[in-house]
């Protein structure tokens, strides 16, 4: 049974300017930030080296700093709590990888006396290999939209394809804006967030086109504004519920899931918080700015079941020895 239902389509057309005003106030913002305040990349894409100390009791960050400022190594490096007060993360701007002895032994002689620790995580990236690694997270999300694009524009039409990939656009401007905002570092795990943004935003997009398509064929009377009107309304229960089992499961990892998750699961709250405004308020909207012609549709759609039909015709009549 479903949650929601409705006697009569909602508006939606009626306030899609107010919608796209609002979108296009967020990408904007979004876009300042990421060109004023920047991104701030992690050890994945910047390099660098990064050592994790746990204590018995609370860190004595003061004590560590003023201990590994007399070791040329530690040169320029930041202590931050990481998670909880008895962990911190040591995080040095150059990688290590030219020093002889083991970063890891180099820690523990200079915090000797400060408590009892332990090391917990030494992670080593090299400037060249963080290079590597950040031309090939780009290359990924640029490769996923392009094969988002042709897919949907094999499936439905040009239009649905631009729209579903500028509402695409919109979720990871976004997002991306809100982690420039929040100082989070970008790492592989920010990445792999953006993939899952686009895979579950292509996903909602794909249901309410696919409804969108199917009202076409059904009704010959309605316009484009109440087609869409109708669609958005019928699948709005599914997106509602989907997106709240979703954001459910990510704030558990927001909340409990520790320092190591905590920007990935920010990244998808923020994406899936988007993604569901953009295929409800964004992606059918722009259908009507990019010039959907319902008659034009419709014809092509007319002329594809008239084609099938011959075509199922010719293979009867070859199979009974008429042609």
């Amino acid at each position: 049974m479903e949650l929601f239902r409705y006697s009569k389509p909602i508006g939606l057309m009626g306030k899609s300017k107010l919608a796209m005003g609002i979108s296009s106030l967020l990408v904007i913002a979004s876009l300042f930030l990421i060109f004023t305040k920047g991104l701030n990349f992690g050890i994945d894409f910047a390099g660098g080296t990064i050592i994790q100390v746990k204590y018995e009791g609370a860190a004595p960050i003061d004590v560590m700093r003023q201990k590994l400022s007399k070791s040329a190594i530690f040169e320029g490096s930041s202590i931050n709590e990481f998670g909880s007060p008895d962990e911190v993360v040591i995080r040095l701007k150059n990688s290590s990888e030219s020093v002889t002895k083991d970063i890891g032994d180099i820690t523990r002689e200079q915090l000797a006396g400060t408590g009892k620790f332990e090391i917990r995580r030494v992670d080593i990236v090299g400037a060249k290999v963080g290079s590597e690694l950040r031309e090939k997270g780009i290359m990924a999300l640029t490769f996923a939209i392009i094969g988002i694009l042709i897919y949907v524009a094999f499936r439905f039409e040009w239009r649905f394809a631009v729209a579903s990939v500028l509402a695409l656009a919109h979720d990871l401007t976004i997002a991306v804006g809100a982690i420039s905002l929040a100082g989070l570092d970008v790492n592989l795990d920010v990445i792999a967030a953006l993939l899952t943004i686009l895979g579950y935003s292509i996903n909602d997009t794909i249901i309410v086109f696919d409804r969108i398509r199917e009202e076409i064929s059904d009704s010959s009377a309605k316009t484009v504004n109440d087609i869409i009107d109708d669609s958005v309304t019928r699948t709005l229960s599914r997106t509602v519920l989907t997106s709240l089992t979703v954001f459910i499961v990510l704030i558990t990892l927001f909340v409990f899931g520790g320092e190591i998750i905590h920007t990935f699961a920010y990244t998808l709250l923020v994406g899936v918080i988007v993604g569901t405004y953009s295929s409800i308020f964004v992606a059918s909207p722009l259908l009507e700015i990019l010039g959907f012609n319902l008659k034009t549709y419709r014809a092509k759609l007319s002329e594809k079941a008239a084609r099938a039909v011959e075509k199922e015709k010719m293979r009867a009549q070859f199979e009974q020895g008429i042609v």
